[in-house]
């Protein structure tokens, strides 16, 4: 197993916390020099905050920890591409790399539809890489959605009853 896949198994283990307090089941993980310096997971139902995402979690924790705002010689692991917000906030926090294991056909800004983090007009662009750990990332996000939906069912057909 190599460097990228084992950081994108911590992210899928942040987003197995996210999974079980009832959240989208989405990690990430930010490394720096090979060492974890932040972690994150969807916090969005939990805080009431729509800018709960794991990514924006792990940044602020890195932050903190290293006592400044650019995570200069860092990379950011996490199981789904990144959204418009998330996209911009890792430029902004001078992110080199970001590694994700599955596009997001809806919002995502890595490549999907559009690519916010190789925007030449910004002052930083970033590398990514997509695809690592793929079918795990993609299995916690479709058991967790088909088992909303059967739960949603199940109600439904209980208050027609």
């Amino acid at each position: 197993m190599n460097q990228d896949e084992e950081f994108m198994k911590l992210a899928l283990e942040q987003a197995k916390i996210a999974e079980a307090l009832g959240e989208v089941p989405i990690g990430a993980v930010i490394a720096q020099d090979g060492v974890v310096i932040g972690k994150g997971h969807n916090l969005r139902e939990t805080k009431h905050d729509p800018t709960a995402h794991a990514e924006l979690q792990a940044i602020q924790m890195a932050s903190e920890k290293l006592g400044g705002w650019r995570l200069l010689n860092s990379v950011l692991y996490v199981t789904l591409e990144p959204c418009p917000m998330c996209a911009g906030a890792i430029v902004q926090a001078r992110i080199d790399r970001v590694v994700y294991g599955v596009a997001d056909p809806k919002a995502g800004c890595a490549g999907t539809l559009m690519n916010l983090l190789q925007e030449d007009r910004f002052n930083h662009q970033v590398e990514v890489q997509s695809g690592v750990l793929a079918d795990e990332c993609s299995h916690i996000l479709k058991t967790f959605f088909r088992d909303l939906r059967e739960k949603k069912k199940a109600k439904k057909r209980k208050n027609d009853v």
